[in-house]
């Protein structure tokens, strides 16, 4: 009783708990202990006020502006019926781009794996020059599918880098 104005209450109806340090809700500016100062902890009435977020299209990746105390997700609808600058029928960006060079095979490969000896573009089950049929027979190299020989410092702890340069894929 030495401080009687030292403090103030808890607003949360079943805490009321006195607290030297509380803390002011940025939403409805009442004064909550550690335990319910989060708009989720005291149910704050305002908290649509201070959600920020905005929805992304998932058809054409740009951002959709959505007013106060709109719905998100049917902005976004609208928005994919109306002014997204993608239609719906449109394909996608393929991935699977290296069609393999051996006749009768129609496999595609998301990187181009081309022998050393016939400089062909071939699945992973046809990259080995005598899977394919290859044209140019020599000794067969130590890594199938590179265009370049590995260089002949490199340890093994430095092969996956030099790998990973060479075989790096295009995105369309």
């Amino acid at each position: 009783m030495e401080f009687p104005d030292l403090g103030k209450h808890c607003s949360e109806k079943t805490c009321k708990q006195l607290d030297f340090l509380p803390l002011k809700c940025d939403a409805c500016k009442q004064d909550f202990c550690k335990d319910h100062f989060t708009y989720a902890a005291h149910k704050c009435p305002l908290a649509f006020t201070k959600d920020v977020r905005v929805p992304v299209c998932p058809l054409c990746n740009s951002p959709v502006p959505v007013k106060r105390g709109e719905i998100p997700d049917v902005v976004v609808g609208a928005h994919m019926d109306g002014d997204c600058r993608r239609p719906p029928g449109q394909e996608t960006a393929k991935v699977f781009t290296f069609r393999c060079s051996r006749e009768g095979c129609r496999r595609r490969e998301m990187l181009r794996v081309a022998c050393e000896e016939c400089r062909g573009s071939f699945c992973l089950q046809h990259r080995h020059p005598l899977d394919h049929g290859c044209t140019r027979r020599g000794p067969p190299g130590s890594l199938a599918g590179c265009l370049e020989p590995r260089p002949s410092g490199a340890s093994r702890e430095g092969l996956g880098s030099w790998l990973a340069r060479h075989f790096r894929f295009k995105v369309k």
